[in-house]
């Protein structure tokens, strides 16, 4: 377990667990629908929380996804991956466990959200971290991902760049507008 101070508070990182996941997606739903008022309707994020927000717990499994804690409540959560999805919960079809090569492939950095009492307090960043060095030991010279439009800002801070916008249809005629981003790994 990573621990660090953030803003004077103390925040720990732990491996998430399928005993978290009603915790988890009740601050996905929070955190979609506080943070992406300036950047989507609300119609859209509703969308999104149907499929392309939400747990993916193919994640829980592979021991890649962590939660962070402010003495015992969860206020951020995210991820890495070495399959091939790049991201969406559970409910999104199309998904794909196949397994990446570190060698040619770029390891995923997936499903990011912050309490919005919490936000841009270094939370996500702390998170990034954990995710970016794991993939790195795993092999991984590259990690991609896809930014929601609150997300970009962060991403880009951290020396991710951006491709052209893309959008991904929600359901019920909506779509929602998605970046993505990619940064290479360097040692440390």
């Amino acid at each position: 377990m990573s621990r660090v101070t953030l803003k004077f508070v103390s925040i720990s990182l732990r491996t998430a667990t399928f005993a978290d996941v009603p915790q988890i997606e009740a601050l996905i739903a929070r955190s979609a629908r506080a943070l992406s008022t300036d950047a989507y309707r609300p119609s859209q994020v509703e969308g999104a929380l149907r499929g392309a927000f939400g747990v993916d717990t193919q994640l829980l499994t592979d021991k890649t996804y962590f939660i962070a804690e402010e003495q015992g409540p969860i206020v951020g959560c995210g991820g890495w991956s070495f399959r091939s999805t790049l991201f969406g919960g559970d409910a999104r079809a199309g998904r794909d466990s196949s397994t990446l090569d570190p060698r040619t492939q770029a390891a995923k950095i997936r499903a990011f959200f912050v309490d919005p009492s919490n936000a841009r307090r270094g939370i996500g960043s702390l998170l990034l971290d954990r995710c970016e060095t794991e993939a790195r030991i795993r092999g991984f010279a590259r990690v991609e991902l896809m930014a929601t439009l609150p997300g970009v800002k962060l991403y880009a801070a951290r020396g991710y760049l951006k491709s052209a916008m893309v959008r991904f249809d929600v359901g019920l005629g909506e779509t929602i507008e998605f970046i993505p981003m990619s940064k290479e790994l360097v040692a440390p």
